[in-house]
């Protein structure tokens, strides 16, 4: 418990003094309202009824309702052994998450609330953590317990680098067969040609365009998978490698030169924007990423791209800010969706 304390200070919350030692409670102030993480440690042989539970939740508003708070956020976690215990207490509680104390994983139902202001992300990092550690201290016997959950698993980042590859093996295979019919090229858009601004993300000239790409894509496009979810994310990735291509047109036609372009840089770099919104959402740090370790990686890569011959910087400049304008727009979407469901 002293872990998972340490954990809720380090993000700015603050404890409230409470005369049960199996319920604690954590605040902290955010722009939308008062966040409140209510933790019930379930471990010691302790049992309430739902009822009991819900007058628990009911006391918590009264107490901060009378120090004149009107915006109120909480959120309970179970930490316990019995997860079926666990699961009666809540499955009815759309703002409740079981922390399993014997696999360390954290468990949440599909009728629940699938984040809380980026605490999916913060406690499944957390658990790992203390996966990791307990395997590095000898502790195999729960080695097929401890394995994540799939959910967890970057998927779609994983799909789209092997559709990258695929793709490449079937060019080397093809000569120039899909660069021709998908690569971008502004003339060829304007003659029915209008896909080549989605196609031409998962074209590569090179193996070396195409192993920068794919490592960017699956180290960086797992943590902001795991943050803003599979179905968000593939919106980012898609929508920044379309504004990129957008961007490209726009530029090209300003300076009236015109060229043929493919990669999945405008998309990777809109990954690397969302990433970076997100670690700024997050008060400055998400893992062992800062925003300022963020920031210089996407204004290095820029730079790099501005002073290197036949690189499309337009691409990513506009992958850039669509990443970080899509992962704005989701994540305002989620905080909204969590203020009207509290209500």
């Amino acid at each position: 418990m002293e872990r998972l304390e340490n954990l809720f200070f380090a993000q700015g919350y603050s404890k409230i003094p409470s005369n049960l030692p199996e319920f604690n409670f954590y605040c902290h102030r955010e722009v939308q309202g008062l966040n409140v993480l209510y933790v019930i440690d379930y471990r010691q042989g302790l049992y309430i009824s739902e009822d009991q539970y819900a007058h628990m939740k009911d006391r918590i508003a009264d107490f901060f309702h009378v120090k004149g708070e009107t915006e109120i956020h909480v959120m309970t976690l179970v930490l316990c052994v019995d997860t079926e215990k666990a699961k009666k207490l809540c499955e009815h509680e759309k703002f409740c998450w079981i922390l399993d104390a014997q696999t360390w994983r954290l468990l949440i139902h599909e009728t629940q609330t699938a984040d809380f202001y980026g605490w999916k992300g913060l406690l499944e990092e957390y658990l790992f953590g203390l996966i990791k550690a307990s395997q590095e201290n000898g502790d195999a016997g729960r080695e097929p317990e401890q394995k994540k959950d799939l959910q967890c698993w970057p998927w779609v980042s994983i799909f789209l680098v092997a559709v990258n590859v695929i793709v490449f093996l079937i060019c080397t295979l093809t000569g120039d067969l899909l660069y021709n019919k998908g690569a971008f090229s502004v003339p060829l858009l304007w003659q029915n040609g209008g896909y080549r601004l989605i196609t031409s993300m998962f074209l590569h000239w090179d193996v070396e365009h195409l192993f920068s790409n794919m490592i960017v894509l699956y180290y960086v496009g797992a943590l902001v998978e795991r943050e803003l979810g599979h179905v968000p994310y593939t919106a980012v990735y898609l929508l920044s490698g379309f504004a990129g291509n957008i961007f490209s047109m726009g530029y090209e036609m300003l300076i009236r030169s015109y060229g043929s372009s493919a990669g999945a840089s405008g998309a990777v770099f809109g990954i690397e924007g969302a990433l970076l919104f997100l670690v700024m959402a997050h008060r400055g740090k998400i893992a062992s990423m800062t925003a300022g370790r963020v920031a210089f990686a996407i204004a290095f890569s820029l730079y790099c791209g501005f002073t290197s011959a036949g690189v499309n910087n337009a691409a990513h400049v506009g992958g850039v800010l669509m990443g970080f304008l899509a992962a704005a727009v989701i994540m305002a979407c989620k905080r909204i969706k969590i203020r009207f469901d509290h209500r």
